[in-house]
């Protein structure tokens, strides 16, 4: 049991790794400002489908925490807790859920992150879509209730723009997670 506990703790410790090594990495659509193209979604859904919910939100935690405590992991370097209270403040609060929602899907009930389960390509997607619903939805709604537009506005410039690469994203991170799956678990090192 602890060295279950042990191998979930350092994976998710490389999970908030990933994510801070793949902020720097950002591009910003002509027309659309403040909120940038990141690869941070791609990682926050493949932690989702790695894990079981409790740890998925544990590393995205992690990852939040590192942030607040002022070490530059959040998009382009930023740190603080400014950003936490930002315009992309709901992205970034909806990564833990996002992630246990994905884990929580990914795998049929009952399964938990039971190494010899492998989820479908079918159910791993839908996983993944509904984890980019949720940051869609937490990060519309922050930039709904700190901004003044409207609902229609928000949706034009928070959440459209950003839908075909997130799907990409959704579909590299679900083939992602089940090779990572079955690599770790191979290796031993998927715990349940």
């Amino acid at each position: 049991m602890h060295g279950a506990r042990l191998r979930n703790l350092v994976l998710a410790g490389v999970m908030a790794a990933l994510l801070a090594a793949v902020a720097p990495v950002r591009f910003f659509l002509p027309g659309v400002p403040g909120v940038p193209v990141t690869l941070q979604v791609l990682v926050v859904l493949l932690a989702g489908g790695l894990f079981r919910p409790a740890w998925g939100a544990a590393a995205m935690g992690l990852y939040l925490l590192l942030g607040a405590a002022g070490l530059p992991v959040f998009a382009g370097g930023n740190a603080g807790l400014q950003v936490l209270v930002g315009p992309t403040a709901g992205y970034l609060w909806s990564y833990p859920l996002a992630a246990a929602v994905v884990g929580a899907l990914a795998l049929p009930a009952g399964h938990g992150a039971d190494a010899s389960v492998r989820p479908g390509r079918v159910r791993m997607f839908g996983a993944m879509l509904a984890g980019l619903a949720v940051i869609y939805v937490c990060g519309a709604g922050w930039a709904w209730l700190i901004g003044g537009q409207g609902l229609a506005a928000v949706l034009a410039g928070w959440v459209l723009p950003f839908v075909p690469f997130d799907l990409v994203k959704a579909a590299v991170a679900a083939e992602g997670a089940a090779a990572l799956r079955r690599a770790l678990a191979r290796a031993g090192l998927l715990a349940v």
